[in-house]
């Protein structure tokens, strides 16, 4: 008979929702076979499908060190609106991210505390529970963006400068970053299939106009250029022309900055 260890009964808790006696039941009848665990608990008709349901919900969290020279954010996805602005899922966010802003490196995903309660919420919610995306940055000045409604953080924005960068700052960008998504933070950054792609959708899309080709590649180049100002960031009209009416590149340069890179953040996503 094969031996069911603690880390296979917690692993099919955290796929399935189960709990451990269920658990260790599937896996004696399995053979110790994870997979297999989950197909007959299927048989049977037991709530393991917690796993397939779509997280579309959760919170994001962020934590900036005291020195400001690095930021760590992080998404928790859950089913429903009301775990999300639950207690015991805020408290997941931000411990994840206070781990992940102490080690960079790490993988919090794998963590032993936080998929133990990431379990325990499945467990009592009857949802798909899980860690979503994290980050880290470090920078001479980092700062964080924090964009909450109905009682939880939806958006998490992180930005690291090569130089001094105030709060006032650090707020304004944030909040445009946030609402305007931005792909890129320069040109450069834009993927090359995605700009060949642009390219020759434009190309072909003046060449149905009867343009020839010669003249199709100008209008394309234009299009770009257009398209550049829509998805990346330095080069978007700043969302607020009522603090600065301009390019976001000028606006930080304006206040004496440079933006060094950006990470962006949504429930969701």
């Amino acid at each position: 008979m094969a031996e069911i260890t603690a880390k296979s009964v917690n692993e099919l808790r955290a796929k399935t929702g189960l709990g451990m006696m269920e658990c260790k039941k599937l896996l004696t009848e399995a053979g110790g076979n994870i997979d297999t665990a989950i197909d007959n608990a299927r048989k049977k008709g037991l709530k393991s499908s917690i796993a397939d349901r779509a997280t579309t919900e959760g919170r994001v969290a962020l934590a900036v060190s005291p020195d400001k020279k690095r930021g760590a954010a992080v998404a928790v996805a859950c089913n429903t609106d009301f775990t999300a602005k639950s207690d015991p899922l805020a408290h997941i966010a931000d411990s994840a991210a206070q781990k992940l802003l102490a080690n960079p490196s790490a993988n919090v995903a794998d963590d032993a505390q936080l998929k133990a309660e990431l379990t325990a919420v499945a467990q009592q919610t009857g949802e798909n529970v899980q860690l979503g995306r994290t980050a880290a940055i470090d920078g001479a000045t980092v700062g964080g963006y924090l964009y909450s409604t109905a009682g939880k953080g939806k958006i998490a924005v992180l930005m690291a400068f090569a130089g001094p960068a105030d709060d006032a700052l650090v707020s304004q960008l944030g909040m445009h970053i946030a609402a305007a998504r931005p792909l890129a933070l320069t040109r450069e950054e834009v993927p090359a299939d995605l700009v060949a792609k642009e390219r020759e959708i434009a190309v072909e899309q003046a060449k149905a106009t009867g343009k020839p080709q010669n003249i199709a590649e100008k209008i394309a180049e234009g299009k770009l250029n257009a398209f550049y100002s829509e998805r990346v960031l330095l080069d978007q009209d700043f969302i607020n022309a009522e603090v600065f009416k301009g390019k976001v590149s000028e606006f930080v340069k304006s206040k004496g900055a440079q933006l060094a890179k950006y990470v962006r953040i949504e429930v969701g996503q």
